[in-house]
């Protein structure tokens, strides 16, 4: 059978699993300030995720309680009517009505639930006293009338392609409400979202804003159990959303904020529901496809530091025309931040803490090796205030006769500043002025500017056909390191800058040159400039047709996005031209001029190298061009899907449901880069711009770093897949199960096809609240554009240590690429668990507990330059071709990805909630307690290369993606009708640099590439807490203020870098204040 007769045969045959989230059955966030009955029963209708009906003849002139902490929907509705005179009756699984003191229920109403992916609600057609259904604004108020004619909207149900009322989802989801992430009052919902414990090695502003040529820098991603981005799918509306980098990840910096409903994060496994990427999980934001009326948010803010200043001003407007059958929705927003830009040269090397703006917590903290391994002490030291003894701020002559020379910024000889502690390569203390370790920007500078609008029309009470158009740009900036640091030039003595005492000694020592190293400070600091911009678009249909004795749901969409990312790099060093210029001769007519006739004729001027003396003009814009490295990345996504659901067979316990569906998507990207880092042997050629000079490696790699190459590459998807909700038994004996089973065909052009599959199921017991769940399934991951297509990219990484020469530290020139043979990765994903909710022993109290088990093979990974090293320096041959050190004017490392490592992870995921009004004990308004934790057990990688050993990274507190033993996530709400106050606390447990190193003082074992000895290997846990508080003026208008970090608690320098951005809190205390208005 055919690979298209395969996904025929699995669409109509095959059996699916389910993961749906039902809006009754257990505890819900809400978030819901006093206000007028019209406004608050919708509102907590969305929230909870039901169909609340609410005649205006009851509701008109009511004003109802706030609600705010987790609790189950019929506590919520109890505490919000209490006093009003309102009571809220139950007429279906996941459907409300409110009526007055002596009133019957409505007619009943059958619940018809909505598949995820259309992300909204279809209204009923308007008839007199129309009530207030769930996900709509309110109506103006009519005169009282009977009930209505029709049944209200179909309910959204997180979770699963499955639509059916009455079953409970076997894979968790945290929900983030609207409420929520308003509170949180942060200029990105990113932010937000990051925070929930399950959510680890998520980048920001603060990742990657050393970077030049990753293309990272200000890219904000989710990532789920430390899984990195790319193994988390993030969606908007159940649909995928076109990659704003190469690696095919969102950036949700670009996505439409204001209209935010609620975030779902489903924390499984969930490629069989919606296809590649979901091995961690899902992250779905949920927008308001049925806004009416005028929302607007103004947002400003400032750290402690006086620096990272923010403003935020965000508007949407809604109405709906033609008799509430035309919706229209637009909405805007701007958002600046100025983040921490580099502190310069020295940074973290004054012992009494010189970090930008007052950081003093930070210090250039390294790691020494001392190359011996077998003498009973630690092979490598951890110490503050380590430099580099390879070059100096103003220069440094690092080896031969003269080592140890330096200059002062007028290019005078000095004696270098050894400091103490000295080992090959670096030293403590000392002059520490020219160090470039932790020189680069703490924070990128962002903007962010977004548009959105959509276009829906009713076509009858169950049909809609839509449109939307999100046009958004994110601007970022950031230093990777202040200088372009060079320590290995070779000066000739008699070049003409050299004072004369340094030619003097030249003479004496009986040589001609010597080895040089220099940070270059004469230049400014390089800055990268990364521009992303989003153009989506999205046409569908959607609703409900009858067909075979039942109602059939169903959504047809096609969504084309277009991402553009340009990256421009300034300041930045020609290298060829660089090397040229500081090989200065003195002219017959006695003008000092570059030695080499070939870069004189296109027009070389001489560099000084000795001190801090300003080049000319004429010497800046030869070695760094005005126009520097580029790159400009355009990705498309074509999808086009089409689903439906529907449950055609009623069983004993309830009706059988199905989903099916079958979608195509096309994903293609195109590089072009500047002639100088591409080359012009392939693709562009020199232009005015980049004019072609005979110095220059025509192969391209001539820039210092951002060297991009040119690409291109494109693959095709076509997937179907079938689901199954099945009842088992519903009875109050032995209470009610679910079997959810599911099913996915995927076919790639590039790989072939792979099959996926879940199978879980829920139990909800007769013990009072309690239910079990429990789901295993089979997921993967392809690989993206990048690993298959990227071009080479080239960078100087600095600081490399070589072993086979005497552990020197050396500059390498990395070469990244892609590798088309790769092939999708498998993984088993496995949750069980428990939730107690609304048990009658213990109101207002609700808990889950889930185990997660996860196991990736075939996972596309790379080793890193060092590691590779390292490797062959330890016996490993595989790694030993991708290298060559034996040159330090072209030592260099390729590194390229391959289906060989493994990756094991599994742990626990704990919440709970309690809330209880005050009056009891004589006090005013409502508490609310919620804490999210996820415990870390294990988190392994294996390469299962020859020699080495699997690498246990939970715990370890430094990585990229660091991933703690714990995370916690923890608040506490008192709120009235018109305040509310907020603490809330993030904290995460200590951890190690590795757990592989062996810790030891004296009589260590031997020292080993897998098992190295270390004199230290903490890093300290960190305990945040911030605080907001609102005041409400009327029901539209709203103040609020937050402190994040009240307590200023400090970074933790790491070795190699500033700090680990994904866990500690590189701001500092900052302060926001904002007013939000609602008509």
């Amino acid at each position: 059978m055919g690979a298209l007769g395969r996904h025929i045969w699995l669409a109509t045959a095959a059996t699916v699993v389910v993961a749906a989230q039902p809006a009754v059955a257990e505890a819900k966030q809400f978030d819901i300030p006093a206000q007028p009955a019209e406004t608050s029963i919708p509102a907590l209708g969305r929230q909870a995720g039901v169909q609340i009906v609410a005649a205006r003849s009851f509701s008109r002139g009511k004003r109802t309680n706030a609600v705010r902490g987790t609790m189950s929907v019929d506590t919520a509705l109890s505490r919000l009517l209490d006093g009003t005179g309102l009571r809220a009756q139950r007429s279906g699984p996941q459907t409300y009505v409110v009526v007055g003191p002596a009133s019957a229920l409505f007619a009943p109403v059958q619940v018809r639930a909505q598949q995820v992916s259309t992300g909204q609600q279809l209204p009923p057609p308007a008839v007199p006293d129309q009530p207030v259904a769930t996900g709509d604004a309110p109506v103006d108020p009519a005169p009282a009338a009977g009930p209505p004619a029709e049944p209200p909207r179909d309910v959204v149900v997180t979770g699963s392609r499955i639509v059916s009322s009455g079953f409970n989802a076997p894979t968790p989801t945290q929900v983030l409400s609207y409420e929520a992430i308003t509170r949180n009052a942060q200029p990105n919902v990113f932010t937000t979202v990051a925070q929930l414990p399950a959510l680890q090695g998520s980048t920001g502003a603060s990742v990657g804003a050393n970077g030049t040529s990753t293309g990272v820098q200000g890219l904000s991603t989710l990532s789920l159990r430390g899984l990195q981005p790319i193994r988390t799918l993030t969606l908007i509306d159940g649909q995928r959303v076109v990659g704003a980098n190469v690696t095919g990840v969102a950036d949700v910096s670009l996505f439409p904020q204001l209209l935010i409903e609620r975030v779902d994060v489903v924390t499984g496994g969930a490629s069989a529901s919606y296809g590649s990427d979901a091995v961690g999980g899902v992250v779905n934001f949920v927008t308001n496809t049925r806004f009416t009326g005028f929302r607007a948010n103004v947002l400003a803010g400032i750290s402690t530091y006086g620096d990272d200043a923010n403003y935020t001003a965000q508007a949407a407007v809604g109405k709906s025309l033609a008799g509430d059958r035309l919706h229209l929705i637009l909405s805007g927003e701007y958002s600046h931040e100025d983040g921490i830009p580099s502190a310069g040269f020295g940074v973290g090397n004054d012992p009494n803490g010189d970090g930008p703006n007052g950081r003093t917590w930070l210090v250039a903290r390294g790691v020494q090796n001392r190359g011996i391994t077998t003498d009973g002490l630690p092979q490598y030291l951890v110490r503050d205030h380590v430099q580099s003894t390879l070059f100096g701020r103003y220069g440094l002559i690092n080896a031969g006769p003269l080592a140890g020379t330096a200059f002062d910024v007028n290019g005078n000889p000095v004696p270098f500043q050894y400091g103490t502690g000295c080992l090959p390569g670096s030293c403590i203390g000392g002059d520490l002025s020219g160090s470039v370790t932790n020189g680069n920007s703490f924070k990128s500078e962002i903007t962010r500017i977004n548009s959105y609008g959509r276009i829906g029309f009713d076509l009858d009470a169950d049909n809609e056909i839509y449109a939307t158009l999100n046009v958004a740009r994110v601007d970022t900036s950031n230093t990777p390191n202040p200088g372009s640091a060079q320590d290995n030039l070779t000066i000739q003595c008699a070049n003409p800058f050299v004072p004369a005492a340094i030619q003097s000694a030249c003479a004496a020592n009986g040589i001609t040159s010597f080895r040089f190293g220099t940070v270059n400070p004469m230049f400014d600091f390089i800055d990268v400039n990364t521009r992303r911009q989003q153009y989506r678009g999205v046409i569908g249909a959607k609703g409900k047709l009858p067909a075979f004795g039942t109602d059939w749901r169903y959504e047809a969409y096609y969504e084309h996005g277009t991402g553009i990312t340009d990256i421009n790099v300034n300041n930045i060093p020609l290298m060829p031209r660089y090397r040229a210029a500081v090989q200065a001769v003195r002219g017959a007519n006695g003008v000092i001029t570059c030695a080499d006739p070939i870069a004189v004729a296109s027009g070389c001027s001489p560099l000084n190298v000795f001190g801090g003396q300003a080049p000319t003009d004429a010497t800046r814009y030869y070695i760094e061009p005005q126009n520097g490295p580029y790159q400009h990345t355009r990705q498309t996504q074509d999808v086009a899907s089409f689903s439906v659901s529907g449950e055609p067979l009623a069983l004993p316990a309830g009706p059988l449901a199905v989903a099916f569906g079958t979608e195509f998507r096309h994903e293609f990207y195109r590089v072009t880069a500047d002639p100088y880092g591409n080359g012009v042997l392939t693709g562009n050629g020199y232009t005015d711009d980049y004019p072609e000079d005979p110095l220059l490696n025509r192969q391209g790699g001539n820039w210092y770093a951002g060297n991009y190459r040119n690409g291109s590459g494109g693959y095709d998807v076509l997937e179907s897949y079938l689901e199954l909700n099945a009842p088992l038994f519903d009875s109050a004996a032995i209470g009610r199960a679910n079997l959810n089973v599911a099913g996915r065909a995927t076919n790639y052009s590039t790989s072939g096809t792979v099959y996926t599959w879940k199978v879980g199921g829920t139990w909800e017991t007769p013990l009072d609240g309690l239910r079990l769940r429990g789901v295993t399934s089979r997921d993967i991951r392809a690989p993206n554009l990048s690993e298959l297509f990227a071009a080479p990219v080239t960078s100087n990484r600095t600081g490399t240590i070589d072993p086979f020469n005497g552990n020197r530290s050396i500059t390498v020139l990395q070469t990244t690429t892609g590798n088309r043979a790769l092939t999708p990765e498998i993984a088993r994903n496995t949750e069980v668990g428990f939730v107690l909710s609304r048990a009658s022993w213990l109101p207002g109290f609700s808990l889950s507990v889930d185990y997660f088990r996860i196991k990736i093979d075939d996972a596309i990974s790379a080793l890193d330059a060092q590691t590779q090293i390292n490797l062959c320096y330890g016996g490993v041959q595989f790694t030993c071709g991708s290298f060559d050190l034996s040159n330090l004017d072209s030592a260099y490392v390729t590194v390229q990805p391959f289906n060989f490592a493994s990756i094991f992870t599994d742990g626990l995921d704990i919440e709970a909630s309690y809330q209880t009004k005050l009056d009891g004990i004589g006090l005013p308004g409502t508490l609310s307690l919620r804490g999210l934790a996820t415990h870390t057990i294990n988190f392994v990688q294996d390469t299962g290369l020859p020699g080495t050993i699997p690498r246990q990274l939970a715990g370890t507190n430094i990585e990229a993606t660091a991933v703690p033993h714990w995370k916690v996530l923890a608040s506490q709400d008192w709120s009235t009708d018109t305040v509310s106050l907020t603490v809330q606390e993030r904290w995460f447990s200590a951890g190690v640099f590795s757990n592989e190193n062996i810790v030891c003082q004296t009589d260590c074992p031997v020292s080993t590439v897998n098992h190295p000895t270390y004199d230290y290997n903490r890093v300290p846990g960190a305990l945040y807490v911030d605080l907001a508080a609102s005041y409400r003026f009327t029901p539209a208008f709203q103040a609020y203020a937050k402190i994040d970090n009240v307590f200023n608690r400090d970074g933790e320098t790491v070795p190699g870098n500033i700090t680990t951005p994904t866990l500690y809190d590189v701001v500092g205390r900052a302060f926001r204040l904002g007013v939000r208005a609602n008509f």
